[in-house]
């Protein structure tokens, strides 16, 4: 990319960086692999453009930045490339970066331009994953055990590339959105007593738990299940895990969770267990969020999914994983989520 600047300047032309649209119109649906892929359209940014010369610069410094970790084999956050980054062009008023977002999108267009993650750039984000389980890997040189973490389990890395599993005894593996549910799992033992792996993060998915789980999936050949509360944002934390997300698709073969199954928890599971009294009344937003989720390409043709969605309309509310608690403190881990599977009662 440098040189291609250089060479641009040496020869009297308007440097330029040629990037794909990221944009949803460049965003297409394969229906062959069930995931979303970046589009062929690309566009231009030039130096000598008004509209251009600010990202164009900002996208270099974050190229220099990201050129000096690899050759150094140095890692780097984002927060600390954005601070990298701040500072003003002398003889000027100007900031090279003022927020943390405009040097965030400048390390997606570093994705988009060279093809690779940012994690094979060297810039890393925050650990914000649990996992526990009969599993021994090596990282950076350490053996490191997940069946004997403590309380908190292996807190996984924004960047797993490098992790080679040693020994893995497990029947399936377990994803939950919330920390919660997840402690309350490991606290049960749930991972050793029904061998499998448990995982967890808050809220949306990390780029790091994605690529562990698909490399688990493909690795270790291990059928993964998502639990999530019953809601539209629950469902598309599951639409991300599965099919790739419109903001990363040109990353989606790296990150996607093709096979992954939704186990819940449904709205059959509110109707079998009487959780109607634990519900939560749906606010605008939601309404909007599960009308937009029902009309995705991978979902409209999906009976099982529709049936969900209208249920959920009709109920007008939501509810939350931690309302099995109201059956017991342990109800899910001894009861509910051994059952779900033993019956395969999930969605696809």
């Amino acid at each position: 990319m440098g040189k291609k600047i250089v060479a641009d300047i040496d020869k009297g032309r308007n440097p330029e960086i040629e990037l794909p649209v990221r944009a949803l119109s460049n965003i297409v649906y394969d229906k062959k692999t069930c995931t979303l892929t970046m589009g062929k359209n690309v566009a231009k940014r030039y130096f000598f453009n008004v509209a251009h010369t600010k990202k164009f610069m900002q996208t270099v410094e974050v190229a220099a930045i990201s050129k000096n970790l690899v050759e150094e084999k140095k890692h780097a956050s984002l927060r600390d490339v954005f601070y990298m980054a701040k500072r003003t062009i002398p003889n000027t008023k100007i900031n090279v970066v003022d927020e943390q977002n405009e040097s965030d999108k400048a390390i997606e267009d570093m994705e988009l331009i060279t093809g690779c993650a940012r994690e094979l750039l060297n810039i890393n984000a925050n650990k914000m994953g649990s996992v526990a389980g009969k599993v021994v890997i090596e990282d950076s040189g350490d053996t490191i055990d997940w069946s004997k973490l403590g309380s908190g389990g292996w807190s996984i890395p924004s960047n797993v590339e490098n992790i080679k599993f040693e020994k893995a005894k497990a029947k399936y593996i377990i994803y939950m959105e919330k920390a919660a549910v997840w402690e309350r799992l490991h606290e049960d033992k749930f991972w050793d007593n029904n061998n499998c792996i448990i995982m967890s993060s808050q809220g949306q998915t990390t780029r790091g738990i994605r690529r562990l789980l698909q490399r688990m999936q493909e690795e270790l050949k291990l059928p993964v299940y998502v639990l999530t509360d019953f809601d539209p944002w629950g469902i598309y934390i599951y639409s991300v895990l599965k099919y790739g997300s419109i903001s990363l698709a040109h990353i989606t073969e790296k990150l996607a969770v093709g096979g992954c199954k939704f186990l819940g928890i449904t709205a059959d599971d509110i109707l079998k267990y009487d959780l109607k009294r634990h519900f939560i009344k749906f606010e605008e937003n939601d309404v909007k969020r599960l009308a937009q989720i029902s009309k995705y390409d991978w979902f409209k043709d999906n009976k099982d999914f529709q049936r969900q969605f209208k249920m959920m309309k009709d109920f007008k509310a939501k509810a939350e994983i931690q309302a099995m608690s109201a059956r017991g403190i342990s109800f899910i881990s001894e009861k509910y989520l051994p059952d779900k599977i033993k019956s395969q009662d999930w969605i696809e």
